[in-house]
């Protein structure tokens, strides 16, 4: 447990943190989950559109560092890859 008045603080700073953290993170998956849901779909234009919207949030989570950059690139590569060969 906290004893200092610093070390108090610090925890209270985590857990705001973490509640932002936690929102930015669900926010991201459920753009990833949109793209995947059209890719199911077969819906070609669908995919590219929901593609599109989830490029940003996926960067702007690395950015705020919820996820680390490489991880966003690799996720955004992959569903880039998957929304083509839909298309093809």
């Amino acid at each position: 447990m906290a004893n200092t008045p610093s070390a108090k603080k610090a925890v209270r700073k985590i857990e705001r943190k973490t509640e932002v953290n936690k929102a930015r993170r669900s926010r991201m998956r459920t753009f990833i989950r949109k793209v995947e849901e059209a890719i199911t779909s077969g819906d070609d234009a669908a995919a590219k559109q929901a593609l599109q919207a989830a490029q940003p949030e996926i960067m702007r989570a690395a950015n705020k560092g919820v996820i680390h950059k490489n991880l966003a690139s690799r996720k955004i590569s992959r569903l880039a890859a998957r929304v083509k060969a839909v298309s093809a």
